[in-house]
């Protein structure tokens, strides 16, 4: 188990599916963690309670990442409030997914809004303030972490998901410029990108096309919450101190290039 006793984590979308399992799973790990939601504040609220019971600390805040300047203000209120910002997951993310003929603009730009543009500015704003904090054992250098949830069909495709592939590649270039920024200073910037895992959106579909799709999984089995928020867990964690740029791929060996 990592150690994060002490540290201040924010998790966007951090109050259903993936994101809650990484909230609860940086909790347990010791890190004060802050549920980010946009409008359902019921599960932001039903993850700190949860992580409560558990024994570990928990807040909530409202930030809409889609808007720049508000994705801006929520991280360095947070960071104010709570004295400091060390762990950053840019988990929020939307699909509106159909074949590209019948993709509106509008569409298109909800998702990169929030997929993509949300990711920049959140990590935009906590930079400034993890390159702010330095700690003493690491040499005055800051000890900041930046996760991004990517997805296997950013590097795969996926035909009817021209918008959402597009946004879950640009936040591998996104990852792996940050990294090369921010390296220097002590900050690391990876991505996890998940591939089938069981979620309300996986769960709905017919037996049928869920026991297909295991034919597919080299491990046989679709992946659970918990699996992706293991793997954000590690790069989080000081073992993961001299790892950067890179995308774990949590995908059962669907991808493995």
């Amino acid at each position: 188990m990592s150690n994060l006793q002490g540290r201040i984590a924010v998790v966007t979308g951090g109050g259903r599916g993936i994101g809650r399992a990484i909230s609860k799973r940086l909790a347990k790990d010791g890190a004060g963690v802050v549920v980010v939601f946009a409008g359902n504040e019921r599960a932001a609220v039903d993850t700190v309670a949860e992580i409560s019971a558990a024994g570990g600390t928990g807040w909530i805040a409202k930030v809409d990442v889609a808007n720049p300047e508000a994705a801006a203000e929520g991280i360095a209120k947070i960071a104010e409030e709570r004295g400091r910002l060390d762990i950053l997951v840019n988990n929020a993310g939307i699909s509106k997914d159909n074949l590209i003929l019948r993709t509106k603009v509008e569409e298109w730009d909800s998702v990169l809004d929030t997929n993509l543009r949300g990711a920049w500015a959140c990590a935009k704003a906590a930079v400034r303030t993890m390159l702010k904090s330095k700690n003493a054992s690491a040499g005055g250098y800051s000890t900041g972490r930046i996760v991004n949830i990517t997805s296997i069909v950013g590097e795969t495709g996926n035909a009817g998901q021209t918008t959402y592939a597009a946004a879950k590649a640009g936040l591998i270039g996104l990852t792996r410029s940050l990294a090369l920024e921010v390296a220097s200073r002590g900050v690391t910037v990876n991505a996890v990108a998940p591939g089938f895992i069981s979620t309300d959106m996986t769960d709905a579909l017919p037996e049928k096309v869920r026991e297909e799709l295991k034919t597919k999984i080299p491990l046989g089995r679709i992946g659970a919450v918990e699996d992706v928020a293991d793997a954000v867990a590690y790069l989080c964690s000081d073992g993961a101190a001299y790892v950067t740029g890179q995308v774990i791929r949590v995908n059962g060996g669907m991808d493995m290039r």
